[in-house]
This record gives structure tokens, C-alpha cells and sequence, in this order.
């Protein structure tokens, strides 16, 4: 399904994405009701923290951890190249999700960078953190969206020029010449700050896209 909230921002997500993907999105229910026993495979963090909170019977997953349970699965081979992973504050809470992404970049033969500040200790996502949150978010998800952004002074508007002061003082913790984020808002971050940056989906479906293309 193409949402976790009934009809929330069906044409202005239309209107983002390629001409080439629309057809493939229509073509999708936008929302399903909750069936019994369900698993749930999520590509978005506010998604996971919202289907989680409204459906508590659902068992819901991440991509990453979909991607692990498939030993087949071509990856690309990064020679031992050091890498920092950032981690995502609206996923700060999802240890699973985090291991995952670790597990793959290892089988990448990546050699992880960890930041002191990592895993449930993030504040990072991007620029988001600094501009007002969709009103829903912090309603139907007080406790993270409500209670624990407001103590640590999230979601408070900034002009374009401070954001981007925020992330270049930001960036310079980074040690590794490229960072590895699992979250399109930290990668816009990262890009708005000039640093070199892989998404993670990016360097697996890449991959794929490219063993699909060889001559049998």
C-alpha cells in the first residue's frame, strides 16, 4: 500500500516522483485495513512509528530486514572501504532496523565508523529537525513526536541559511570520506551540506538493477 494514513497527500506524493513511476503508484491500494497476523514491511521511518502505534497486533518490519532473510541477494563489494553509518533519529528507537543496516553494510565489506552519538543517542535527520512536523505526526505519536522532540528542542523553525550552517558544523564529525544513511531526509541533509553520502537503497537496488542487465 502506498501509505500508512488513509488519503494523506495522495497528489502532492504523486507529483514528486517520476512520470515513469506513476502508473506503478496508482496501480497500488493506497491503504489496506489491518488484517490478523500481519507483516507489515515498511520503507519509511514515520511510517514504521505510525502503523506501529495504530496497529499494535501488526508485526511490522523494515526493508533492511526483509533484504537480510535473502541470501541470493547480489551486493556490491566495497574492498574494505571505512564508512560512517548515520543513524536516524525518527529510527532511533528500532534497534532491529539498526543491526540490519550493520549486518548489510557488512556483507558490503564495508568497515563501519561508528559516531559517538549513534544508534539511540541520534538527533540527526537531515534538515527536517529544523522546520515545523506535519501536524498528524505528533498526535498520533505523542511520545516521539510530541513528548521527546519538544525536550530536546526539535522541529523549531530556522531559515534556510541556519539550517545550512547546522549541518556543514554538523558534517565535520565525520571522519570517513563517505557516510552511509538509510533515511532520505539524512540524505538530503548530507547533500545540502556537501558531504559524500551513499543511501543505502541506492547501493543495493544499483547493484541488482546491474546483474539484471548481464547476458545469461
Amino acid at each position: 500500500m502506498r501509505c500508512c494514513i488513509v488519503k494523506y497527500k495522495v497528489r502532492q506524493y504523486e507529483e514528486k516522483m517520476p512520470a515513469s513511476h506513476r502508473d506503478v503508484w496508482r496501480s497500488l491500494p493506497h491503504f489496506l485495513p489491518e488484517e490478523e497476523n500481519e507483516v507489515v514491511v515498511s520503507i519509511c521511518h514515520n511510517c514504521t512509528n505510525i502503523y506501529r502505534k495504530q496497529h499494535p497486533r501488526a508485526k511490522v518490519i523494515t526493508l533492511w530486514e526483509l533484504l537480510l532473510q535473502d541470501n541470493t541477494l547480489p551486493l556490491p563489494d566495497f574492498h574494505g572501504e571505512a564508512m560512517t553509518v548515520q543513524d536516524c533519529w525518527r529510527a532511533s528507537h528500532n534497534t532491529a532496523e539498526q543491526d540490519a543496516v550493520r549486518e548489510l553494510m557488512r556483507r558490503m565489506n564495508i568497515h563501519i565508523v561508528e559516531l559517538p552519538d549513534n544508534r539511540d543517542k541520534t538527533h540527526f535527520c537531515g534538515q527536517s529537525l529544523y522546520r515545523a512536523q506535519p501536524p498528524r505526526n505528533p498526535l498520533i505519536c505523542p511520545e516521539k513526536y510530541k513528548t521527546e522532540a519538544e525536550q530536546l528542542g526539535l522541529f523549531q523553525p530556522h531559515t534556510d541559511e541556519e539550517i545550512k550552517q547546522i549541518l556543514n558544523d554538523y558534517s565535520r564529525r565525520y571522519t570517513t570520506d563517505r557516510v552511509v544513511v538509510y533515511c532520505h531526509y539524512c540524505a538530503d541533509g548530507l547533500k545540502l551540506a556537501g558531504k559524500p553520502h551513499f543511501h543505502l537503497a541506492e547501493m543495493i537496488f544499483k547493484t541488482m538493477a546491474v546483474q539484471e542487465k548481464k547476458p545469461v
